[in-house]
């Protein structure tokens, strides 16, 4: 399928006339083409996005449920089609991406109905010393005006819906930049909120590559609210270029899981077969550590590696497949590299550990430093580094000693383990008895540390995607 960007409500070409060419990561063939946009069009797009955030604003926002509920209602009808996109150009699953693209729809209703009950709150002015009933304070929210939303490839329906939905329901005008690897995704749902009757001025999508307009369309003044989805690194280089304007970055993780002795053990193996490996591990809260106390060692890979070893890759649209490719064969070479390594320094590979093209077997590794990258560094993909903690202490700073702090979970018997580790885990969600691969899309999520600042979920993110006024009436000029 050849693809165009949409500014304005308008199809268009680059204005270079540049395309790219998206391939499937499995079999490398072209799945669609799409334009590879130059600073003119990120342009293009900051200017319609800034006609469409003065319509927008002045939309009843009854009027603009009404436009994302047809939305939601389209998305639905085209689950499947867009799962087939996910899965061409992704490389996930069918069976993945078919649960992606289920929960598209969903996501756009909480994110209207929370969009149209923006609340203020009145204030207590008489408390101030000096201050009588002569005054009445209260405060407003607005939107922020014009969002940019940068997308990663990973989950390129739901991820880009997460920004998207909540940025509008609160009344603003967006624009989109998927990764330029699965851009084809974006695309066919932003269609369907301008087939709901959306203003197209109101959202653009600008397909293309971050290192050739992402400063461009970040630095923009006119931009005033940027929601980020990538890695640290990235996040890091969007901070510095933004300026003065709102920031949400959901950045990266090596997200611990903490074993106690008294864990219900086949529960975990369980719960971390399915966490580390979904996605080809390519999820922020993937699975990458285990933290084991020596007692249970043992025993919980004796559980794991089996469970591990029936995981089935191959063809992404194949119906038996659980686990499709990462991203690239790049991406490949680097999981595999990162495996080899920590298996040089004295980690024992279980099971997995060896690639094909793009697809890396699913991957357990014991005996790992917990100083070593495999450790340290975010991984992305399909392997889970075990290593071991004598006690409490020494469990609870391995899994607060990386620079990350997105996602963690424990398992343990004791309710009081439990209450120590919510206090105690440095990280933005905390799990009990589950693995940090967890997510209800209406909860508050985002990290602590290098993972990042702001929480999405629709609550949350409408309420980031707004301004706060305080407004005082004064009864008397004095």
């Amino acid at each position: 399928m050849s693809a165009t960007m949409i500014i304005g409500g308008e199809r268009r070409a680059a204005a270079s006339g540049a395309v790219d060419e998206i391939t499937s990561p499995w079999d490398g063939r072209v799945v669609g083409t799409v334009p590879r946009a130059g600073p003119a069009d990120a342009d293009a797009a900051v200017a319609a996005a800034v006609e469409g955030a003065a319509v927008w604003r002045r939309t009843p926002a009854h009027e603009r449920l009404r436009i994302l509920l047809r939305a939601a209602d389209l998305a639905d009808e085209r689950a499947p089609a867009v799962a087939d996109l996910i899965s061409a150009e992704n490389g996930k699953s069918i069976r993945e991406a078919t649960v992606e693209a289920s929960r598209c729809g969903d996501v756009i209703r909480l994110s209207a109905f929370e969009g149209a009950h923006l609340y203020g709150e009145t204030l207590p002015l008489d408390a101030a010393p000096g201050t009588g009933f002569d005054k009445i304070g209260f405060t407003v929210r607005q939107p922020c005006g014009v969002v940019l939303a940068i997308t990663p490839f990973n989950y390129p329906g739901l991820l880009a819906i997460h920004k998207i939905a909540p940025a509008l329901a609160a009344g603003n005008a967006v624009v989109l930049k998927p990764a330029e690897l699965t851009p084809l995704t974006a695309l066919a749902l932003t269609d369907c909120f301008l087939e709901a009757g959306l203003p197209g001025a109101v959202l653009s999508v600008v397909t293309g590559h971050g290192t050739e307009i992402g400063d461009a369309l970040v630095a923009d003044p006119r931009v005033r609210k940027v929601s980020f989805t990538g890695s640290t690194a990235v996040g890091e280089r969007i901070s510095r270029t933004a300026g003065v304007k709102k920031l949400s970055l959901e950045l990266g993780a090596s997200s611990p899981v903490v074993i106690l002795p008294d864990a219900d053990l086949e529960l975990a193996a369980s719960a971390v077969a399915a966490g580390g490996y979904a996605n080809a591990g390519q999820v922020c809260i993937s699975v990458q550590r285990v933290i084991t106390h020596p007692a249970v060692t043992g025993d919980f890979l004796d559980a794991l590696v089996p469970r591990v070893t029936a995981i089935r890759t191959g063809d992404p649209a194949g119906h038996d497949t659980t686990m499709g490719t990462l991203i690239s064969e790049t991406e490949a070479v680097r999981v595999q590299r990162m495996i080899d390594d920590a298996a040089a320094s004295g980690a024992r590979v279980l099971v997995g550990g060896s690639r094909e093209g793009a697809v890396v077997e699913p991957t357990v590794v014991a005996d790992v430093d917990p100083s070593s990258p495999l450790h340290q560094q975010e991984l992305f993909g399909p392997a889970v580094a075990v290593s071991s903690a004598d006690d409490w202490e020494s469990a609870i700073a391995q899994a607060n000693g990386t620079p990350y702090g997105l996602s963690a979970g424990i398992f343990t018997g004791d309710v009081a383990g439990a209450v120590r580790a919510i206090r105690e885990i440095d990280a933005g969600n905390v799990h009990i008895n589950w693995t940090p691969l967890w997510r209800a899309d209406l909860m508050p999520y985002g990290g602590l540390k290098g993972s990042g600042i702001g929480k999405e979920g629709p609550r949350r993110a409408v309420a980031e995607m707004t301004e706060e006024k305080t407004v005082v009436l004064h009864g008397r000029p004095w």
